[in-house]
């Protein structure tokens, strides 16, 4: 009967169903921690996890993804975690031992009497039923060949996962110990190595079902990762937001050694319904016997390199070169597997072993295919979820069986892969520890990053999981990229240790190849105190990226425009830790770090998930924070703010003597002009060397001519002001998304925000939670405040109200004597630390905010124009920026750069 072919894919016809194994595949990389002295005995009162009658609760609220370039697969961080938790959970099949460990890491909290009374003013409470300081963490995913089992008993005690972690002594001091430490495991090695596991660590194997713990692990993923499930159809990967309230029934397929086909209708409610034992372990088998592989990785690139043709037999061959048409069958499309092998007169030898892995991975794949596509059609199902380290995030291979399910729905379901692909029985068995908390987690509360890494041996994009800062020096140091060609220090352990000894260059170098599509899962932070904008007209259709980077040649301009900043932001930052040996030591390996996160893009742009600008931008902001670099313009940002409040009392005194409307224009000009100042711009960097920054802001100003590119300022104006006898009600609260330090704060947006405030309107001024480029943060806007006070009776009395003027300020300055306005000024932070946001992601400070405000005005390129140009809200927005980009000015307004915006949306 007939199958699919070299060209069309389509995939063959008959097939049995029969029972499988659920064993893992294994794979060749293997990522290793600093691992401990291989011979050990457990430690004598240490070698326990605690597990009370009341088994302690993991508190996942605010998950998020952190990227790690370490290993392919993601850590996931709990910053709010803080109760005593069991640590460690395995998933032991018999190629791979897949492993989740949770790490911990103390998060000081700050006693800011300011931000209380704002929390306070705003409803906004901490959230924490405990007394004592929240510790958070991170759920870390690590594998190893289970042939290497020992290794997996090294690193387990190296880390001491066994007992609480290396970093124990961050926990209390008197949590009592256990002599019965338990540790959960599925697989069927958690049979096999139970004795050993008591031997070696002292710790038991507590047995959960395989079944349930691969359904939990799905089934939470899949609610709790925005971008977690992707379609692969001819190389092109694109990512799909499952809604959680739509997501069953669907069907799991379970590709390990053998494959089981799981009916999922709800947490806990599931059926095997199917299964193959022809798997993984089938073409790994049939591999290693026809070919000599050694490992399945070497299998599937030999065939990256096979053409199929040579061994299957194909209808062309069957029908002297032609189509079978009258069945819909090409003259390429694959009647039997191995047919060529029967008429032909060769030996194995004889044929070349890239055919050979070729052909077998086709068949393998095609016929997974299509008995997944079988039984979704028995049940009724449109979604199929393939996972499994078969799939390991081989191009060809998913690709292969994406066709087969197409091919054979006729387009009416299509095939899906996972991210975390072999992590989900690893990680079920995780969530089966009581008082989990996971299935409490939203998709907002999890953020993915990826800090520091290197592109590795054959493509993939990670480093050894180094421990501290010199050591990711030292990677850096040691790598080096020439063309397409990657090559990069392997680490070397030295005897008797699994731990991280030196460095060797490798025999050969690591080419990225064709399909080098392997997906680098990053670390799963969970943050709970992420919310979603409350403003958003639809979040389920908001997207905040304006610029689509699946245009290659959108994404190659913008690399190239980051690649050619990258030398005077490593200047800045350089500079801002005192220009020392250690600085530059620091600044050369950032450099090299985020180069190497662009070529991997470059070769792979969803190699971490769905990639936008305002990624980008976060990933470069992320690998600064890596070096510590914790605030590259700290100088520059100080020197700025202290010129611009110099000229504001002028300012001010200018604006106070213009009539109401022409001071609303010159409010708008003010703000626009001011936003000149952006070190993130070319533009604006070489505009820096013309002139100081009152003259650059004046010269901006006298350039102000309307109509602006984009112009709504008579809409805006209408609403402020009324027109006639109309006169409208002040809004009620406004949030004004904040840029720049410097004029643009000083001279633009506090300005703005007192005209407000003149009108009643409570102005809450929103600003990063961590420094990026020269953005001002929340932490440094109140002593901006605070300053500009001084020569303003208006923005004092509003700060005191909101909060912000801790101690009453004597020696005001004369002149601007008002009545103080019952109306406050206050300042949340928004949860990132990007010159971009996403609105899906906020701080629960700035949720709370948005409950009152009927007013939202985001100012700048990165929070206006890079992201959310095309956001909608239930309230009044105004949309304020000078393009600094000629690229964009061109493709976003159709303008020219020093274009400027003024975009008023009335409420939808």
């Amino acid at each position: 009967m007939a199958s699919p072919t070299t060209e069309d894919h389509s995939p063959h016809i008959g097939i049995d169903c029969i029972n499988e194994e659920t064993q893992q595949i294994s794979e060749k990389d293997i990522v290793l921690e600093k691992g401990g002295e291989k011979d050990m005995a457990p430690l004598p009162g240490s070698s326990s996890i605690h597990r009370s009658s009341s088994r302690p609760q993991l508190d996942v609220s605010g998950a998020a993804i952190q990227g790690n370039f370490e290993e392919k697969d993601p850590t996931i961080l709990l910053p709010n975690q803080s109760d005593d938790i069991s640590h460690l959970a395995l998933d032991i099949g018999g190629s791979l031992i897949k492993l989740v460990y949770f790490s911990r890491h103390a998060d000081r909290q700050v006693d800011d009497r300011r931000k209380r009374k704002v929390k306070e003013r705003l409803g906004v409470s901490n959230g924490s039923r405990r007394s004592y300081p929240i510790l958070g963490g991170r759920l870390h995913f690590v594998k190893f060949e289970t042939s290497k089992l020992n290794e997996c008993l090294d690193f387990i005690y190296s880390k001491q996962l066994h007992c609480g972690g290396m970093d124990s002594r961050c926990w209390p001091s008197d949590a009592p110990q256990s002599e019965n430490a338990v540790i959960k495991a599925t697989g069927g090695g958690a049979y096999k190595f139970a004795d050993l596991f008591k031997e070696r660590l002292g710790v038991s194997i507590e047995k959960e079902d395989e079944m349930n713990c691969l359904v939990a692990g799905a089934n939470f993923l899949l609610k709790a990762i925005r971008h977690e499930a992707f379609t692969h159809m001819e190389g092109h990967k694109e990512f799909v937001q499952i809604d959680h309230n739509d997501l069953f029934p669907y069907l799991l397929v379970n590709i390990g050694s053998g494959v089981s086909m799981i009916k999922v209708d709800g947490d806990g409610e599931f059926q095997r319904v199917s299964g193959t034992n022809v798997g993984g372990g089938t073409y790994w088998g049939l591999g290693k016997l026809l070919t000599k592989c050694k490992s399945f990785d070497e299998l599937l690139e030999l065939s990256q390199r096979g053409d199929n043709s040579t061994i299957d037999m194909l209808v062309g061959d069957i029908y002297g070169g032609m189509d079978y048409s009258k069945i819909g069958l090409s003259a390429s499309t694959i009647a039997s597997s191995f047919g060529k092998a029967i008429s032909e007169n060769k030996e194995l030898e004889d044929y070349n072993p890239e055919d050979i892995s070729l052909s077998l991975l086709r068949m393998i794949s095609y016929n997974i295919g299509q008995i997944a596509y079988l039984n979704a059609l028995r049940f009724g199902l449109k979604r199929i979820f393939f996972g499994g380290f078969f799939i390991r995030g081989h191009a060809y291979t998913m690709d292969t069986i994406s066709f087969a399910v197409q091919f054979w729905s006729k387009g009416d379901a299509q095939a899906m892969f996972l991210r975390h692909e072999g992590f989900l029985g690893a990680l079920g068995a995780f969530m089966s520890y009581e008082k989990h908390g996971l299935d409490d987690l939203m998709v907002h509360q999890l953020v993915e990053r990826f800090p520091m890494g290197a592109p590795y041996i054959g493509g993939n994009v990670h480093g050894p999981p180094l421990g501290d800062l010199n050591e990711k020096i030292s990677w850096m140091e040691k790598f080096v990229r020439k063309g397409t060609e990657i090559t990069a220090p392997v680490p070397m352990a030295p005897p008797a240790t699994t731990g991280l000894g030196g460095f060797e260059v490798p025999s050969s170098k690591g080419v990225l190849r064709p399909d080098a599509s392997k997906l680098n899962v990053g670390v799963l932070h969970l943050v709970p105190s992420l919310e979603v904008f409350p403003l958003l007209a639809d979040p389920r259709t908001y997207e905040p990226n304006t610029i689509d980077l699946s245009d290659h040649g959108e994404l190659e301009y913008w690399f190239t425009v980051l690649s050619e900043h990258l030398s005077d932001l490593v200047d800045k930052a350089v500079a801002s830790e005192g220009g020392t040996d250690d600085a530059k030591r620091r600044g050369d390996a950032f450099a090299r770090a985020f180069s190497a996160h662009l070529a991997r893009l470059m070769e792979e742009p969803a190699a971490y998930g769905k990639l936008g600008l305002a990624n980008l931008l976060e990933l470069r902001e992320e690998c600064l924070r890596e070096f510590h670099f914790f605030d590259a313009y700290r100088t520059i940002k100080q020197r700025e703010n202290e010129a611009s409040l110099a000229v504001l009392p002028d300012l001010l005194l200018e604006l106070d003597s213009m009539t109401e409307d022409m001071r609303l224009l010159a409010l708008i000009e003010g703000v626009l002009a001011a936003n000149i100042f952006d070190w993130g711009s070319r533009a604006c960097v070489d505009l820096y060397h013309k002139g100081t920054i009152i003259e650059i802001y004046r010269m901006s100003r006298k350039k102000m001519q309307r109509p602006w590119r984009v112009d709504d300022f008579d809409a805006f104006k209408e609403r402020m002001l009324g027109s006639g006898e109309r006169k409208p009600q002040p809004h009620k609260r406004a949030l004004l998304f904040v840029d720049n330090s410097g004029a643009d704060i000083v001279l633009g947006m506090l300005p703005l925000a007192r005209e407000l405030l003149r009108r009643g309107t409570e102005v809450v001024l929103v600003a990063n939670s961590l420094p990026a480029l020269n953005d001002v943060t929340a932490m440094e806007l109140p002593d901006i405040v605070a300053e500009a006070a001084k020569h303003c009776d208006i923005l004092r009395g509003a700060a005191e109200a909101g909060g912000l003027l801790v101690d009453a300020m004597s020696n005001i300055q004369d002149g601007y004597k008002e009545d103080t306005p019952s109306v406050p000024l206050m300042v949340v932070e928004n949860g990132c630390g990007s010159p971009c946001i996403d609105l899906r992601q906020v701080s629960s400070e700035l949720a709370a905010a948005a409950k009152d405000a009927d007013l939202v005005i985001l100012e700048g390129m990165g929070r206006s124009l890079h992201t959310n140009y095309n956001a909608k809200f239930k309230c009044d927005a105004l949309k304020l920026a000078m393009v600094k980009n000629q690229r964009l000015a061109q493709k976003l307004v159709k303008g020219n750069i020093y274009d400027c915006v003024c975009r008023y949306e009335p409420a939808s």
